[in-house]
């Protein structure tokens, strides 16, 4: 899994945040006890305080009776946000997905769309409760049925994904099942008479390989639709024969109106239903393959019983037939009188639709080449490999609703019958990292997506952005990881699910922020996207003031301008190294016993961006600073390069570091452990001597950061040996890409525990190559005397890693979490198309300032 807390297994207190009148200035003492007695006294005597309401309505007239009656609404409304805890509290500011930008025609074009990243083809539409749309089909392998739905490695699929998808109306997909090749084609399309979200449809194609094998001729397709609110579908007819009508099913919903289903294909198709109610979906391949089951024992057919239970709210249909074969399925909504059904209906079906898919594709085309221009500097597999990752990434856009789940903060007062406490029900718009893998939302991966996806769609990506701004809680906080809805859920084992409220994730979100303001600098925005974005900061600026607040306190060292990671464990005696999940770098080497004393060096650059990011903000958007939070001088102090030298900076060796109580002489040994009157042997922390507080002398990726963010003079001896430190092939560089910690380190490819191998101790990873490139680019564009040297590695760097990601596309299929640093082969999640899409930016050396 990536990092920020996907483990390679699966792949302090907090400051009050009292928002003041203009919702920009934080205090951080807490409410006086008091105040929240008697808060909670009001509340317990409401109804006493509102029958005198109505006396004194009668004696001071109704006007001061409507002042005294607000005042009382508000008390009892203060005594209950006084019991909910804070850590499950909204942030109290105008939400950003309100703005008029995301209304209207904004919010009714992104309506439906292909928001079911987990399953291998799913149409939802943004809303909680939704009409959803599915797609199964039977996989023969080793002479055996299987039936596909939900994207997992275990089916072993050649290769699967987007080609294209402009992250609206139209996507097309290849899916390699075995001698089966399989596509799906995405169109979406509003007129006159259509209802709310417009219309869309499917284009299913099969093709086989498999011609002597005879289980293989035959194609079976389950395409399903459920509500998830429960209202009833209606069948079509009892007997589906789509020669004589195309219609499956139809229905009504209070958003779209009326809707029907309908099956259009010239191939001689059977068509079999299954008709169910369930309040759940996420275990609807269970259900698909018992039926199947049951009638295959009963009766030797493998097809669905034609049986519809009373008001179904789920509808499966099974369209078999001789491969090769090919079908439309076209969903009309408002279909009322006067709509012009059938007219539409053919519109998305035959000749025209192929005619419109043609027009999408070609317009995909010329956007690609327009947005990222490559064609002047790639071959054509690089190409084809670019437009997959840009198509993937947007065709991996889900929504979400739900309510993560939250760990009860230490130290608190807070009661609750769980070990969890909810967050309240929200909605998430985002991109996710891997489909198979972790088809959710993650907050540092999420702003490494946004470099890719704010260059196609400027407001895909402000949408996405705000969604995630909206998630934040009273105190400024975060969930790192978003798993909302019983599908998100279904694809996580329970002890990964709960969020702690201590722990932070790298603010990535700033560098697309960074990007948008610097891009307004720039005038690389039309005159309406500049206002736009303005118009989005301006709302997004106290919320970030919040959040930027939220790590400034919480996590700051005891040191002016040090921070450390939160969430490290320092009493296990199983990790080698205790994790630092939170920091996204999950099982790289830290101090090797977690204190208030470390300093972790790439928090501290985090942090400078964020204040720099906040600086430009406040200054575009016209925001004067209030007490404490001038961004500039914060961004000034963290950007002293002496004061960067003296906390992390090893002069030894010419080299950045952490600092913390560290040891060297740690290892994991097998004990004999007597764990419920039985003897296990088990891999046990041993620690051979005292630690001490000093730099930790482990050189990587963290040793980077101060590059990756510039601070370092462009004429400074250090810069000198930082380029010699990247381009040492007995450190970090490889051919492949720069290793994630080197060769030297004692913690190179060392497993963390017994179950767990290493994961950011060697291997290349993408995002943070892609950062260091745009460094190299930009020193090797500044005066000074190490540019030469910077410009030569930065073209080897930059060819070695489109080189190795294109032969491994090339040769597997798909693009991949990480890439091995000896052999270059892809590794950890495969359909990994979050962070490694960057490798499309690489190619079009576009880079985010830092």
């Amino acid at each position: 899994m990536t990092g920020g807390g996907r483990s390679s297994a699966r792949s302090r207190t907090k400051s009050s945040a009292d928002v003041n009148e203009d919702g920009g200035a934080f205090n951080k003492t807490k409410p006086s006890s008091k105040l929240r007695r008697v808060k909670t006294k009001d509340h317990g005597n409401a109804l006493r305080i509102l029958n005198a309401d109505l006396k004194i309505m009668l004696g001071i007239g109704i006007v001061s009776a409507l002042i005294v009656f607000f005042l009382v609404n508000h008390l009892i409304s203060s005594a209950e946000e006084a019991r909910t805890p804070r850590v499950v509290t909204p942030f109290p500011a105008p939400k950003i997905m309100d703005l008029p930008q995301f209304q209207g025609e904004h919010k009714e074009s992104l309506y439906w769309g292909t928001y079911r990243p987990h399953v291998y083809f799913g149409i939802r539409a943004r809303t909680p409760r939704s009409l959803v749309a599915g797609l199964m089909w039977i996989g023969v392998k080793d002479g055996r049925y299987f039936i596909r739905h939900v994207c997992q490695d275990s089916d072993e699929l050649s290769t699967y994904g987007w080609m294209s998808h402009n992250g609206r109306d139209f996507g097309h997909q290849v899916l390699v099942d075995q001698d089966m090749t399989l596509s799906t084609s995405f169109l979406k399309h509003k007129e006159d008479g259509s209802g709310y979200g417009g219309d869309w449809a499917v284009r299913i194609n099969v093709r086989s390989q498999g011609w002597n094998d005879e289980m293989q001729k035959n194609g079976h397709l389950f395409f399903y639709l459920a509500d998830e609110d429960g209202n009833a579908l209606s069948l079509g007819r009892d007997i589906l024969d789509i020669h004589e009508d195309s219609l499956l099913a139809s229905g009504l919903r209070t958003d779209i109106g009326e809707w029907q289903l309908h099956l259009k294909s010239k191939a001689d198709l059977e068509v079999h239903y299954s008709g169910l109610r369930t309040p759940h979906i996420h275990n609807l391949s269970d259900l698909v393959q018992e039926n199947l089951a049951s009638q295959l024992i009963r009766f030797n057919r493998l097809q669905l019983p034609d049986i519809y239970q009373s008001s179904s709210n789920i509808l499966v249909f099974q369209i078999s037939g001789r491969i090769p074969l090919e079908a439309d399925i076209v969903f009309v909504s408002g279909t009322g009188k006067n709509s012009r059904v059938e007219e539409r209906i053919n519109n998305l079906a035959g000749v025209s639709l192929t005619n419109q898919l043609n027009k999408k594709q070609r317009e995909f085309d010329a956007k690609f080449e327009s947005c990222f221009q490559p064609a002047h500097k790639l071959d054509s597999n690089s190409i084809h490999l670019g437009k997959a990752a840009i198509g993937n990434m947007l065709g991996g856009i889900g929504y979400f609703y739900g309510q993560s789940k939250i760990s009860v903060p230490k130290n608190s007062n807070v009661k609750s019958r769980d070990d969890f406490l909810l967050y309240w029900p929200a909605e998430l718009y985002t991109a996710v990292p891997s489909r198979p893998f972790f088809p959710r939302g993650f907050l540092w991966d999420e702003g490494f997506h946004q470099l890719l996806i704010w260059r196609w769609d400027l407001h895909i990506s402000l949408d996405i952005v705000g969604h995630w701004l909206d998630l934040i809680n009273i105190d400024g906080w975060i969930p790192r990881e978003q798993i909302l809805g019983a599908e998100a859920l279904s694809k996580v084992p329970a002890e990964f699910v709960l969020q702690h409220s201590s722990n932070g994730n790298p603010p990535t979100l700033f560098l697309v922020l960074r990007d948008l303001v610097n891009g307004i600098k720039k005038k690389k925005f039309t005159a309406s996207e500049s206002n736009e974005i303005i118009s989005f900061l301006q709302q997004a600026f106290v919320r970030l003031e919040a959040w930027f607040q939220w790590y400034n306190t919480t996590q700051s060292g005891k040191d002016i301008g040090s921070y450390y990671w939160h969430g490290r464990d320092n009493l296990t005696i199983r990790e080698l190294n205790p994790k630092t999940l939170s920091s996204g770098l999950d099982d790289y080497p830290r101090a090797s016993h977690p204190t208030e004393d470390e300093r972790h060096l790439d928090l501290r650059c985090w942090m400078l961006l964020a204040a720099d990011c906040m600086a430009s903000i406040a200054e575009l958007v016209g925001k004067e600073y209030k007490l404490g939070k001038d961004y500039a001088s914060t961004s000034k102090l963290l950007s002293d390069f002496n004061t960067l030298n003296e906390m992390h900076f090893d002069h030894a060796s010419g080299t950045y570091f952490d600092f913390g109580n560290h040891t060297e002489k740690v290892r994991l040994s097998w004990k004999e452990v007597i764990r419920n009157n039985y003897v296990n042997r088990e891999l046990v922390r041993e620690v051979l001597e005292r630690p001490e507080l000093k730099l930790v002398p482990h050189v990587g990726y963290v040793s980077l950061f101060p590059f990756m963010t510039r601070i370092i003079p462009s004429e400074s001896w250090i810069l000198e040996k930082q380029l010699e430190l990247i381009s040492n092939r007995s450190v970090l560089w490889t051919n492949y890409g720069l290793r994630s910690l080197a060769k030297s380190s004692s913690m190179y490819m060392k497993r963390n525990t017994e179950h767990d191998a290493p994961y950011w101790r060697g291997p290349v990873w993408m995002n943070i190559n892609y950062m260091i490139l745009s460094s190299l680019r930009y020193y090797s564009l500044e005066n000074g005397p190490y540019r030469d040297k910077a410009r030569t590695i930065y073209e080897e760097l930059r060819q070695n890693l489109i080189r190795n990601v294109v032969e491994n596309y090339d040769k597997t299929g798909y693009l991949w979490e990480q890439y091995d640093q000896k052999q270059g082969k892809g590794k950890g999640a495969r359909v990994f198309t979050g962070w490694t899409a960057l490798v499309l930016l690489i190619m079009a050396e576009e880079y985010t300032e830092m």
